[in-house]
Order: C-alpha cells, then sequence, then structure tokens
C-alpha cells in the first residue's frame, strides 16, 4: 500500500540500459538523461565518485585507486552493485525536483534478444533495489521499432538492425512479435578497438580508447567518400614511449572498420534468408530500418541496401529510438502487456 502511494508521486520511466551509454525517458519531461554507462569508485572507501560523463571524462586519467567501472558488458549486467548505484543515482536525479522524498516508479528496462533468464533477473532485482516500484522488461528491437514509429502491432514485416555499443542485433518483427533475429558482439565499441589496433599494427601508436571513437566519429564511413577527409590522430609512440601525432585519413579509417562492418552486413543478409518469404516481401516493399549509434557511421546503410538488394534508411534521431520507445510503452499499458517478457523475479514489489 505504501509502495502504491509513493508511486502516485513517482514519475515513471523508461530507460535503455545501453553499454556505452544510458538514457532515460520520463513521462513528464521526454528524455531527461543521456549519459555514458560509467561509474568512477574509489576503491579505498569503496564509494561512488561520480556516474555518466563526468566519470567518462577521468578515463585513463587516474590514479590507482580510483577504478572506472564500466557495469554492463554486451548489454548484460557484469557488475550487479554498481550498475544498481548507477540505476539509483538516475532515478533520484529525475526526481530531485519533485516533492517525491523515496522515488517508487514503474520502469520498463529494454533488455538484448539474446539474454538469459539469469541476465534477465539481474537486470530487474537492479532496477528493483535502485528503487522501482514494479520493472516491466522489453527487449531492445521491439523498443527500437516503437522509437522509429514503425507499426509494431500490425500483420506486416519489418527489419530493425539496432547497432550499439557492445551489440548489433538484427530482428525481423510481425505482430508485435520477433520471427527471426540475429545477435552479434560486434558494434560501436568492437569498432573503437578495430582504430586502436590499426594505429599499433601501421603506425606503431597506442591510442586511448576515447581518441578511437573520436576518429570513428569524425570520418569514419563504411563506403568512399565524395569528398576525402582527415584528422589528426595523437598517441605514445610504441618505439620510443614518446606522445605522438600524425594525421589518418577516412579510407584508413574504413580499412580499419572493414571487417566489422563485413560481419555486421553479412547477417543482416543471413538473417534475410531465414525469413519467410511473405515478410521478406513486406521488408523488400517497407526496407529495412537502422537504428542505435552505429547507424550513424556513414554511408552504412547504403553498403547494406547494395549488398542486400533491399531499401535501408537510418531512422529518425536513431541514438533515442529505444528509450523513446519505452517512452511509448508508459503511455500504451496494453501493449506493454502483450510484448513485456515474463518476470524473471518471484515477488517483485507491486
Amino acid at each position: 500500500m505504501f509502495n502504491k502511494i509513493l508511486g502516485h508521486f513517482s514519475k515513471d520511466l523508461g530507460i535503455d540500459l545501453g553499454t556505452s551509454n544510458t538514457r532515460v525517458y520520463s513521462k513528464d519531461g521526454g528524455i531527461v538523461i543521456d549519459e555514458p554507462s560509467v561509474v568512477a569508485v574509489n576503491t579505498r572507501t569503496d564509494q561512488i565518485l561520480s556516474v555518466g560523463k563526468d566519470a567518462k571524462d577521468m578515463m585513463g586519467k587516474t590514479p590507482p585507486h580510483i577504478l572506472i567501472s564500466h557495469p554492463l558488458t554486451k548489454g548484460v549486467i557484469s557488475d550487479f552493485e554498481v550498475t544498481e548505484k548507477m540505476l539509483k543515482y538516475f532515478i533520484d536525479r529525475v526526481h530531485e525536483e519533485s516533492f517525491t522524498f523515496i522515488p517508487r516508479p514503474t520502469i520498463v528496462i529494454g533488455v538484448p534478444l539474446e539474454t538469459t533468464e539469469v541476465e534477465r533477473k539481474a537486470i530487474e532485482d537492479a532496477a528493483l533495489s535502485a528503487g522501482a516500484r514494479k520493472v516491466h522488461l522489453v527487449e531492445n528491437s521491439m523498443l527500437a521499432a516503437l522509437g522509429a514509429r514503425l507499426p509494431l502491432s500490425e500483420s506486416v514485416g519489418m527489419m530493425v538492425v539496432d547497432i550499439g555499443g557492445g551489440t548489433t542485433e538484427i530482428a525481423v518483427m510481425s505482430l508485435a512479435g520477433v520471427v527471426t533475429w540475429k545477435s552479434l558482439e560486434i558494434a560501436g565499441e568492437e569498432m573503437n578497438k578495430n582504430i586502436i589496433q590499426y594505429a599499433r599494427e601501421q603506425f606503431n601508436l597506442v591510442l586511448g580508447e576515447r581518441i578511437a571513437e573520436r576518429i570513428k566519429m569524425r570520418i569514419g564511413s563504411a563506403i568512399e567518400l565524395e569528398e576525402p577527409m582527415e584528422m589528426e590522430m595523437r598517441g605514445r609512440d610504441l618505439l620510443t614511449g614518446l606522445p605522438k601525432e600524425i594525421m589518418i585519413t577516412d579510407t584508413q579509417v574504413r580499412e580499419a572498420l572493414a571487417r566489422s562492418v563485413r560481419i555486421i552486413v553479412e547477417n543482416v543478409k543471413a538473417t534475410l534468408e531465414m525469413t519467410p518469404p511473405e515478410l521478406v516481401a513486406d521488408i523488400y516493399e517497407r526496407g529495412v530500418v537502422l537504428t542505435g549509434g552505429g547507424a550513424l557511421l556513414r554511408g552504412i546503410d547504403t553498403l547494406i541496401s547494395r549488398q542486400a538488394s533491399v531499401p535501408v534508411r537510418v531512422a529518425e534521431d536513431p541514438l533515442t529510438c529505444v528509450v523513446r520507445g519505452a517512452g511509448m510503452l508508459l503511455e500504451n499499458e496494453n501493449l506493454l502487456k502483450d510484448i513485456s517478457l515474463p518476470s524473471a523475479s518471484e515477488g517483485s514489489i507491486i
């Protein structure tokens, strides 16, 4: 009863609990939080020092007793305690300006397609421990389709390729269900590693993750660009141990990313090959929709379209499709009941 009363004063939330970024949607304010899924922990005192952007800014610059933790790996929890504290921090931040002294929101959280019951239970328990009154888990691909404004409940085939930070999920959906799908551990973070490895092998240069990510975002591409691009790449010379700067071109970055991009394209084709013919016909007519941060890689839509022989488009604001889909479910209880995964926790707080 007490939880129900507190629930009336709490803001129900949709959460995209991503490997790279966590986004939170509030019924009242839209997307209210968009922060890196990074936490800085003082190992001497076991205290959380900072969460999100502030913690990410500390990466590679901390003394030994400060640990920079990425509590999610490939979309699932790798550090339960830190994830719980991160979620509690975000829930409390959303309720800062309200009069709720103990927030008890209902939460919709996206989970990867390839999660076990144990992994789902960990996400559910972390949200309940962080203060949620009730937790609904929904597959990320469903949320991405909703956020991209696809007609999820209709009897038409639609294909969503969600290229996130830790995983790429390729799903064919119809009638509010996933028909065929593939999940890959090749996504944004793997592409950053490709650039780091390329710099080491070709230029004897040790790069930081943030610099590799910046290079990918600024001049990365999947196909040849009309106008060549280049930017400076700074790191430590492997031979001398001293700082070094060289210029890297879009052609070189494309070469570094080629293997990861090829695997994504091949798996899109393989998923289409497994899909029933009626749904393939719908996809050919309606096209494939790209969501997630990886959809912003220049020319990836064109490359997939060429290789798979289907129209491909990037969703509007692909980074926020999953969290906007979670927010839309907060307003549609019937659809939420239809597509929520069964609760993995017994005796969840109602």
